[in-house]
């Protein structure tokens, strides 16, 4: 099987054809550094990272650029309110994502760029976007004109009306057009801005992504991707900019977008509370491969609800997973060169990791009750091949069920065992239970099995 994924400027399913086989290139929007990364930031990250895992088996070379935008009015506001530098917010929060991603497994991209180390190749985007008659100076402001570009609007397939009323952009005097979209606005002495032909100002967002695209990946790359909610007006206006500063050069092949978020089936709201951060949830104690499992329960075309429940239940299915890998230890596995499997295959279709997880489930079942040692040396690979590709099981199996034992030392732990089993051989029965018990109120469970016992985390 091919690798095939949905686009949605097709809106069909296709095989994937690389515009160079032997160099897979991809582009991802990433954060505006003003604040924490809520779970919803969060589902393109991981999504796009087994997209980059899985293109990194496939093919020989993969670049995956994903930027950090650290010029944006959240910013400056943000700025405004707190009383710090605007440097300082962008690089404390920046570092923050950074750190909370890796604890969900995400790889870190290839290229990082920040938008404000490539103000230049953004003023001379603008020149060509003047040039070509595609944009138009106005009151301190450069403006794209969207009646210059005959098919404005292709990804996002809206009516005229539509792309007013979504535009999100201010219905100025100067505009020629009410949709017409800023790529160069002035700045005033207390914000950020920088020389131009047009005076001291700043980039429009929708212009950074294309300059830094452009910059890494070239003016046609592979794939592009982030969140649903991207594709109008961000990723449309992308499409116009560079499109009309190349000459016409194609801009991006796919298109990829990760459905929306909601929690416990409401908007994610600061107001009624159910407003979560990666940051918050991992300082809750919830590991982050949790985390990363319940981002990957859903497709990532459709809506995903999120919960703590579901973070429950995502706790459970990846105990059963490494139970599988703990119980397998002395199982040798064949070398682990990438090959094609059926988690390889789910994921080939359109990223279908539920598709994915069910497949290790089905090998973990075939570990648990194979007795045969090819059967189960096959299975064990499979599932080590899921975990990578799926970014998941990356911890040591021991590690993962003793970790958040609470306040009751390991040793401890260790010694009360030890006392049990002389209970045990004994007969004193009500001893061996009374530590049993003992150790179940400090949230350890103890497992008795044909190798000794062994004990795990509640």
């Amino acid at each position: 099987m091919s690798l095939r994924i949905t686009n949605t400027l097709s809106r069909q399913k296709e095989e994937f054809v690389p515009v160079d086989p032997e160099h897979i290139r991809f582009y991802v929007c990433g954060p505006t550094v003003y604040d924490y990364a809520h779970i919803g930031n969060a589902r393109p990250v991981v999504v796009f990272d087994v997209l980059y895992r899985l293109l990194q088996q496939l093919y020989p070379r993969v670049t995956y650029v994903r930027n950090i935008t650290d010029v944006d009015d959240k910013i400056i506001d943000a700025s405004q309110k707190s009383g710090d530098e605007i440097g300082d917010i962008t690089t404390k929060f920046a570092d923050i994502f950074r750190i909370d991603m890796a604890a969900l497994n995400a790889l870190p991209p290839d290229v990082e760029p920040r938008a404000t180390d490539h103000i230049a190749e953004m003023l001379a985007m603008i020149e060509c976007l003047l040039v070509s008659d595609h944009a138009y100076e106005a009151e301190g402001h450069v403006l794209f004109s969207i009646a210059a570009m005959e098919d404005y609007g292709k990804l996002s397939r809206h009516s005229r009306d539509e792309l007013v009323a979504g535009a999100r952009v201010e219905v100025a005097p100067y505009k020629r057009d009410a949709a017409d979209f800023v790529l160069w606005k002035p700045s005033s002495d207390d914000q950020p801005g920088w020389d131009s032909p047009w005076g001291r100002g700043r980039p429009g967002w929708h212009l950074e992504c294309s300059a830094m695209s452009a910059k890494h990946l070239g003016e046609t790359f592979d794939i592009h991707g982030g969140g649903q909610d991207l594709i109008f007006p961000h990723h449309e206006n992308e499409i116009a900019q560079s499109v009309c500063s190349h000459g016409g050069a194609p801009f991006v092949k796919y298109w990829m977008h990760n459905g929306y978020l909601t929690v416990d089936g409401e908007k994610m709201s600061k107001s009624l509370g159910n407003f979560h951060t990666v940051h918050d949830l991992l300082e809750e104690g919830w590991n982050g491969e949790v985390i990363r499992f319940a981002l990957l329960s859903a497709h990532y075309r459709q809506p995903l609800d999120f919960s703590l429940r579901a973070l429950a239940e995502a706790k459970n299915a990846l105990d059963r997973l490494y139970t599988a890998l703990r119980n397998s230890a002395d199982v040798e596995v064949p070398n682990r060169l990438p090959f094609m499997s059926p988690v390889t295959e789910a994921l080939e279709d359109d990223l279908n990791t539920p598709s994915a997880i069910a497949e290790m489930h089905q090998f973990a079942s075939m570990l648990n009750g194979s007795t045969d040692a090819g059967d189960r040396a096959f299975a064990k690979l499979n599932i080590l091949n899921g975990a990578s590709l799926l970014g998941l099981l990356q911890q040591d199996p021991e590690d993962w069920f003793k970790q958040g034992a609470g306040d009751i030392d390991e040793a401890e732990i260790e010694a009360l065992i030890e006392k049990r089993v002389e209970a045990r051989a004994a007969k004193d029965f009500a001893e061996s239970d009374r530590i049993r018990d003992e150790l179940a109120a400090a949230g350890i469970v103890l497992e008795d099995g044909a190798g000794g016992t062994t004990w795990k985390r509640s």
